[in-house]
């Protein structure tokens, strides 16, 4: 397997396919870089460089006490990224991983990043704090942890089921193959980096790093997204980066990479070729 051993001796697991600009893609809370499959075979086959991490505690990567951070996050993700030497290099994050790239990006990048990605993403915070008043009270992100410490692997399979995919949307058919492969990436992954990951992904605030990064970046999110409401996310993302784009998918949940992939690959693609 293709891994780099960080400073602090975690070996984390990276695919790497083709050549060409490199495009980055970092992945949600609790599952790995196969999670983009369909992102990594379509821009394999318009010619990039795709390479796909997986986060420590998360995959194949190793199953550690510690480092459970956004910050380690982002430095595992300048590891592989300086092992392999990657420049002009495009960066994609769901979920959790639009906060690692908004960090990679804001504090590792600079000379190596041509533009960001942001889809679904949990920047810039989602708790809800006296600052940031439109944000999820503590007692969702409670709950969270309370079902994964009593049963993950029958709360992985209700979140995947229900939620994630919008698949408990009156007329939406659920598609069992994508709830098991969810459902096969959480359990691949340790207990205890998602149960701390919760945390880092709530409770993070990416005001600053959104503030710091200068390349042209594009926030994309679902109006139906039942995990990281847009409005207080990539509405106030957009305010805060100097060269940000924002496309907003009118019924789209927050697993939209997976669910709607024709028309997220094909926005994905035009953002990329585009000159600015």
């Amino acid at each position: 397997m293709n891994t780099v051993t960080t400073k602090d001796g975690v070996q984390i697991f990276y695919k790497d396919w083709g050549q060409g600009q490199p495009v980055v893609f970092h992945h949600g809370w609790p599952l790995s870089s196969d999670d983009w499959d369909g992102q990594m075979l379509f821009f394999l086959q318009q010619g990039y460089r795709v390479i796909g991490i997986d986060r420590r505690g998360h995959g194949r990567s190793s199953q550690v006490s510690g480092g459970h951070d956004m910050d380690h996050y982002a430095a595992d993700a300048a590891a592989v990224i300086d092992h392999l030497d990657l420049r002009d290099a495009i960066h994609v994050g769901h979920s959790t991983g639009g906060g690692q790239v908004a960090r990679y990006v804001a504090r590792h990048g600079k000379g190596r990043v041509a533009k960001a990605v942001l889809v679904s993403a949990v920047p810039p915070l989602m708790l809800k704090t006296p600052n940031n008043p439109e944000g999820l009270p503590i007692e969702v992100f409670d709950g969270l942890r309370k079902a994964l410490a009593a049963n993950r692997a029958q709360f992985y399979l209700e979140f995947a089921s229900g939620p994630f995919y919008g698949f408990n949307r009156p007329g939406v058919k659920p598609i069992q193959g994508t709830i098991d492969n969810w459902w096969r990436q959480g359990m691949m992954g340790a207990a205890n980096a998602h149960y701390l990951g919760i945390k880092a992904f709530s409770e993070t605030d990416f005001t600053e790093d959104l503030k710091t990064i200068d390349v042209p970046t594009l926030v994309m999110h679902g109006d139906d997204d039942q995990i990281v409401p847009y409005k207080d996310a990539a509405l106030l993302s957009i305010k805060l980066l100097k060269k940000g784009a924002l496309k907003i998918y009118p019924g789209f949940p927050h697993g939209m990479p997976a669910t709607n992939a024709d028309v997220i690959n094909k926005d994905l693609l035009a953002f990329i070729r585009s000159s600015s």
